[in-house]
């Protein structure tokens, strides 16, 4: 994991939330590219180990919210 100054470069930093809720839909996660998913998942602080098919539903549990039934 790479170390970065934080902005007042009084410490060190190794995350920082993006400013935006992920917007993607059920279908979109279902048709992404395993680099988008990695890139997604990356930027979030979220584990990027598993084949394909975990990432897909990984991502779909930690960012899609459940259906009302």
């Amino acid at each position: 994991m790479e170390r970065k100054k934080d902005s007042r470069g009084d410490g060190d930093s190794f995350f920082q939330m993006p400013l935006h809720y992920p917007r993607f839909t059920r279908k979109d996660y279902q048709n992404m590219p395993e680099w988008k998913l990695d890139t997604l998942l990356r930027q979030y602080g979220l584990s990027t180990h598993g084949d394909l098919a975990y990432k897909r539903d990984f991502a779909m549990g930690a960012f899609l919210w459940p259906l009302n039934n």
